[in-house]
């Protein structure tokens, strides 16, 4: 099936582009940033090496519809959605750290929980907790956000202040946008009968100084759900619990001998594995938006985007 993974566009005033794990963000004349999701896959923070069909349009929809659940509470980078896989914003400073905040002890903190550490990130993690059980309150658990792929590293708030990383100031300002935008993905994510479990947030600061929500918000691959249905049964029983998030492919790696730990070897992903993949993310947006997925034509994705990139920029 047709994918996007690569993109080499040449927009009217464009000055530099910026090529993430899964993201492709243009500058244009130092004012906007046309940010395209690719069909890339990313885990323990490695590309894969094939494309998921639908991925891009899957994260970027949901990231959108998110932003627009949520801009009464916090301001966002967004303008426009020109094309399925494209958001159009404000060029932004970022915070050179991501907010994680957890609700659960999950994922990552459930590893290191596992391993004895109950220090995660300078906060402490209760004792007698089990994999996936709630935590008191949700913990914000920051990361460096690395350049050039690399992994991210959990780091204290002390260390980011004492780093100057960020500002207190500032700091303050990230702290209380986290948790006021997980309070309201945790509303929705009841309404729709799931549980937001743990995610992560990243902000950037506008021209005139102003501190907004950029990237993306809410999507599988940067939070974790749970099904609320069952959920205390599986806890009280001791399985797994039934979760919409990329954790699925995380777990399929390992199975198989990756990690992302320097000499190992990707698994080979099949054509089948690939679809199956697909047809998960798009349980997940349904899940998560509650409306049916438009698969929009991918018979000549970079031709579309690119046509309707510069359809939005030249108006």
């Amino acid at each position: 099936m047709n994918t996007i993974t690569a993109t080499n566009f040449r927009f009217p005033g464009q000055k530099s582009v910026y090529r993430g794990k899964v993201r492709e963000v243009y500058n244009i004349n130092d004012e906007l940033l046309v940010m395209i999701a690719t069909d890339r896959l990313s885990a323990f923070d490695v590309v894969m090496p094939k494309g998921i069909p639908y991925k891009g349009q899957i994260l970027n929809q949901i990231a959108t519809k998110f932003m627009q659940l949520t801009a009464d509470i916090v301001p966002n980078w967004l303008i426009a959605t020109p094309d399925p896989n494209v958001a159009v914003g404000l060029l932004c400073e970022p915070f050179k750290v991501e907010m994680v905040i957890r609700g659960y002890l999950s994922g990552h903190a459930a590893r290191e929980y596992a391993a004895g550490k109950r220090l995660l990130c300078g906060v402490t993690m209760p004792e007698g907790l089990k994999e996936n059980d709630k935590f008191p309150t949700p913990i914000i658990t920051p990361t460096t956000k690395a350049d050039n792929g690399s992994h991210d590293e959990d780091i204290s708030r002390e260390a980011i202040l004492a780093k100057g990383i960020v500002s207190e100031e500032d700091y303050l300002v990230l702290e209380k946008y986290t948790r006021a935008l997980y309070q309201r993905g945790t509303e929705i994510a009841a309404a729709r009968g799931l549980i937001l479990v743990d995610t992560k947030y990243e902000f950037g600061k506008t021209k005139d100084g102003k501190i907004v929500l950029i990237d993306e918000i809410h999507t599988p691959d940067s939070s974790r759900y749970f099904y609320a249905e069952g959920y205390q049964e599986r806890q009280n029983k001791g399985e797994e619990q039934k979760q919409l998030s990329k954790e699925f492919v995380r777990r399929w790696l390992i199975e198989n001998g990756f990690q992302g730990k320097e000499g190992q070897q990707i698994p080979d992903m099949s054509e089948a594995y690939i679809e199956s993949v697909s047809e998960r993310y798009i349980e997940l947006y349904e899940n998560i938006i509650g409306e049916a997925f438009v698969k929009a034509d991918i018979s000549n994705i970079d031709q579309r985007i690119e046509q309707n990139v510069l359809s939005f920029l030249n108006s």
